[in-house]
């Protein structure tokens, strides 16, 4: 279509600076006469493309233009800019080259000043891979299979047909309907191996699942009262909106977590500056714990 050819235009132009419409001709196909008309369709439109003839001359853009006889308003064009910047935190390439050629036509908005990356400290590889895959499955509806390493420890054969990647917590989870367990189910992409994309198609039904910030990671929640010595006085600042300083430099908080596994694990980050005041069964559950991990010394 000539409107997809005149935009490719444009941005090889800006990419390029200047070519010689032999060039553009061999590229699309058409006949030199074709790419003369498309010019002057350009020009007519306000886009500032001309040419020049001899020894390196060519069609070009004046050095200085942008798209900034578009719609956007500044504001708006570094919106997109930032956006897309902080989606390319999974880093993903093909993000990566949406950026340099949105960058170029919008004219370099600032985003300098933010700089976000989802990857772990560790080697991330895996992960970023299967971002990759899983954003394919999504968007073809192809179910796919891996082996899947569960909070109990035991590692199991999974199909699922993927419904949507989410970020939660500092780690990436795939939500989608779980086969073996006939429910819909969150996946963490660290604990999946050997990921495939199966040629089994999906018709993506919801079956009533509303997807908003708060029911997105459901769970039976439990009100936990810690209190918090002053060497993690930092982890009070960073983690919890409410909080009541003590004589001794302390702090108490109070809290609602989900309840599981996890819990433990975080509670044990605080080591020995942290103490869990309510519930009682809570208190119980971590002694027996701390208990059981002495034995091992």
């Amino acid at each position: 279509m000539q409107i997809n050819r005149l935009f490719e235009i444009v941005y090889i132009l800006l990419d390029k600076k200047r070519v010689t419409a032999d060039y553009l001709a061999k590229r699309f196909e058409v006949s030199v006469r074709t790419i003369y008309r498309d010019i002057e369709t350009l020009s007519s439109a306000g886009i500032p493309v001309y040419m020049t003839k001899g020894k390196g001359g060519g069609i070009s853009l004046l050095p200085d233009f942008v798209f900034n006889k578009a719609v956007l308003t500044e504001g708006e064009k570094e919106e997109i800019l930032t956006s897309l910047k902080t989606f390319n935190a999974v880093n993903l390439s093909e993000t990566d080259s949406a950026l340099k050629k949105l960058g170029s036509m919008l004219g370099e908005a600032n985003t300098d000043w933010i700089e976000v990356d989802f990857s772990s400290w560790g080697n991330s590889k895996d992960e970023r891979e299967n971002f990759g895959l899983l954003k394919c499955a999504i968007l073809s509806k192809k179910i796919v299979a891996f082996l899947y390493a569960g909070s109990n420890g035991i590692q199991s054969d999974r199909k699922v047909e993927p419904l949507k990647l989410c970020f939660k917590g500092g780690a990436w989870y795939l939500y989608g309907f779980c086969k073996a367990r006939s429910d819909f189910r969150f996946f963490k992409l660290r604990r999946m191996k050997g990921l495939k994309i199966t040629n089994e198609t999906f018709t993506k039904n919801f079956a009533g699942q509303v997807f908003t910030g708060e029911n997105m990671f459901h769970a039976e929640r439990i009100t936990i009262k810690l209190k918090v010595m002053p060497e993690m006085s930092f982890r009070v600042f960073e983690e919890f909106d409410k909080y009541e300083k003590i004589e001794d430099g302390s702090f108490i908080v109070e809290r609602d977590f989900p309840k599981g596994e996890w819990l433990f694990y975080y509670i044990a980050t605080f080591g020995e500056f942290c103490e869990v005041l309510e519930p009682n069964e809570v208190r119980v559950q971590i002694k027996d714990r701390l208990q059981r991990m002495i034995k091992l010394y």
